[in-house]
């Protein structure tokens, strides 16, 4: 046997340990891990309860915001909205762990880096600041996340 098909071989040996351990979850004592993103339906409300492995969370690099409230009205942090084509306005909140739920909200003003509520999530409601637009995209399927 000639060298070039010697190498041939080992090449193709190795292509098939490899292919057979992506196939059992392993290459080389890496595990997969769980899907990035576990998004369960809500029939009744229509919206979807988006649950993220701790390494989505991580590479999104997701922060939070809270719903407070002042003398000036309730608000969140500006960078918690998200509008959709039809020009209603949301927000992720984000009520356990790495779980988080599109709420409608309806913004009286705007201040600064403040957006103030007349309709919203209770005072206290942790809402996404950071990887809302890649919440929004899994969730409604722009960009193909669906």
């Amino acid at each position: 046997m000639g060298r070039s098909n010697r190498r041939s071989l080992i090449v193709l040996g190795l292509a098939a340990f490899l292919l057979t351990a992506c196939s059992q979850g392993e290459v080389a004592g890496i595990v997969s891990e769980d899907p990035p993103v576990r998004v369960e339906k809500n029939e009744a409300s229509g919206l979807s309860r988006l649950t993220l492995s701790a390494k989505a969370a991580e590479r999104l690099g997701i922060a939070t915001g809270t719903v407070s409230a002042s003398g000036a009205g309730t608000a969140i942090p500006y960078a918690a909205l998200v509008y959709d084509k039809a020009g209603k306005t949301w927000v992720y909140t984000n009520p356990q762990g790495l779980d988080f739920v599109r709420h409608e909200i309806e913004v009286e003003r705007i201040e600064g880096d403040l957006a103030f509520l007349s309709a919203g999530p209770p005072v206290g409601t942790a809402v996404v600041t950071v990887g809302t637009a890649e919440l929004w995209g899994v969730d409604t399927g722009v960009g193909g996340g669906h």
